[in-house]
């Protein structure tokens, strides 16, 4: 049975950013968002009464649906993602902080670590906890549906596709991801943390790190 996924608002105002401006915020979130969740809507429609005995491997209404609903799916809650933990002063204090320099060791090294795996992803860069051994990790994804780490958590989401930075920086991504750090509130993210990581699992698995 088909779900309507509804578009989040953006949690701040459009103009409340440093180094990214209104239109670009505009843009990214009226028209590349909100068609993400329009076509996620439109798929999830057209799985209820898809042929599924015509499925095939090779090619089939089924195959291409499955594949742009992740894609969609993935569009989707990444961009939420990446507009929840914005609208702070990037100023580095907080829970989430004390494990960055416990699993990178400071966060300067996390924060080149993080804008490294930015200039390389063709698509995202994502800070998330890792649940094979408890630590946050920085990932690379080159589309909304790869690259993901199946049961990771998500904490911060950067996308690195042109649309969300070329009306202000032009080809200088790297300016780009230094405004995108700048202006995380870290309370937010700390805020996803707590939600979303189990309790159980807040604390390293030492174990599972010294049998790789």
């Amino acid at each position: 049975m088909a779900v309507e996924f509804k578009p989040k608002p953006l949690p701040f105002a459009y103009n409340a950013l440093k180094g990214i401006s209104e239109q670009t915020n505009k843009f990214h979130h009226d028209t590349h968002y909100v068609g993400y969740v329009n076509k996620r809507n439109e798929i999830e429609k057209k799985l209820d009464t898809v042929d599924r005995s015509a499925a095939n491997a090779n090619f089939s209404e089924f195959g291409a649906l499955k594949r742009h609903e992740t894609f969609n799916a993935n569009g989707q809650v990444l961009h939420e993602i990446y507009w929840e933990v914005l609208g702070g002063e990037g100023k580095p204090e907080g829970n989430v902080i004390n494990l960055l320099k416990r699993d990178f060791g400071s966060f300067e090294k996390w924060r080149e670590d993080f804008i490294a795996c930015g200039k390389v992803a063709l698509g995202w860069a994502v800070l998330a906890w890792d649940p094979s051994d408890g630590r946050l990790r920085n990932f690379t994804g080159d589309s909304h549906n790869q690259g993901a780490l199946w049961g990771a958590v998500p904490l911060i989401a950067i996308d690195c596709f042109e649309h969300a930075y070329y009306h202000d920086q032009g080809p200088n991504r790297a300016a780009y991801l230094e405004a995108y750090v700048n202006n995380i509130d870290w309370s937010k993210v700390d805020s996803r943390f707590e939600r979303f990581v189990p309790a159980q699992h807040k604390e390293p698995d030492y174990q599972a790190v010294g049998q790789r």
